[in-house]
């Protein structure tokens, strides 16, 4: 019994000793973020995500808007990022506005000049003979591009659409102004030099340029949080006075 007992003991003692010098797993190291070439502000491109891949809510975004356009019944289309996606969340606003001319709002959140383009280019505008399209865009190229790219971007777009909807009218919208202060602020800066170049895309038959960057300003020219809560997105407030802004010139432009 005794020696049962010591061999007993004697493999535990091995056991654990074993274990102790057992290496723990290697944690696997998250994969690196692939770094991806630049993306030209015309040159229309899909947007990825920091793993190389196309980011999964730009591409679900995309099908969920190809699909509308195959339905064929929208009248209006609006085109643009997260502050046109923004739509979204105000619909008593959206359906009051816009409700009668059938529309449809194609604006995904993150989206540049570039992404907007492939979009159109890609299914967006297939499918349906809008009347009218309302198109801003570029506030998230401001970090990346000269105005000069940011507007030759809004350019390539006004172009395709016009190419794949010549029944089409345009509206135009200048890029919103973003940022508290009116100076110092170079990204506000940067946006009125897109503003000046692309109001000359304005030929007064397909393509209406229309600036109501304005309506949203102090007289001092700063931005408040009731109007941009985080001087970027618009409030509820913010969006009606887009509508009110917009609807006399759309109601011209849908007859």
């Amino acid at each position: 019994m005794k020696f049962n007992h010591l061999a007993a003991s004697l493999l535990l003692l091995l056991s654990i000793a074993a274990q102790a010098q057992t290496p723990a797993p290697a944690i696997k190291p998250a994969a690196p973020a692939v770094k991806m070439p630049p993306q030209p502000p015309d040159v229309a491109a899909q947007k990825f995500g920091p793993d190389g891949k196309v980011n999964p809510g730009f591409a679900a975004a995309h099908e969920r808007f190809v699909k509308i356009a195959q339905e064929g019944k929208a009248q209006l289309v609006f085109l643009g990022d997260s502050i046109t996606a923004g739509w979204g969340k105000q619909m008593e606003i959206w359906d009051k506005a816009f409700g009668q001319y059938t529309p449809a709002n194609f604006g995904i959140g993150g989206d540049r000049t570039q992404h907007v383009l492939w979009r159109i280019t890609n299914g967006e505008l297939d499918g349906i003979k809008p009347r009218a399209a309302v198109l801003m865009i570029g506030t998230n190229n401001t970090s990346t591009d000269t105005a000069e790219g940011i507007a030759k971007g809004v350019t390539v777009i006004v172009e395709t659409i016009r190419a794949k909807q010549p029944q089409a009218k345009i509206l135009l919208l200048a890029v919103f102004p973003r940022g508290e202060k009116a100076s110092p602020n170079p990204g506000r800066d940067k946006l009125k030099q897109v503003n000046a170049i692309i109001a000359k895309l304005d030929d007064g038959k397909n393509v209406h340029f229309l600036d109501i960057g304005e309506k949203f300003l102090q007289p001092d020219g700063s931005l408040t949080k009731e109007i941009m809560p985080d001087f970027l997105h618009l409030s509820a407030a913010g969006y009606q006075i887009w509508a009110d802004a917009i609807s006399p010139k759309l109601a011209e432009l849908m007859k």
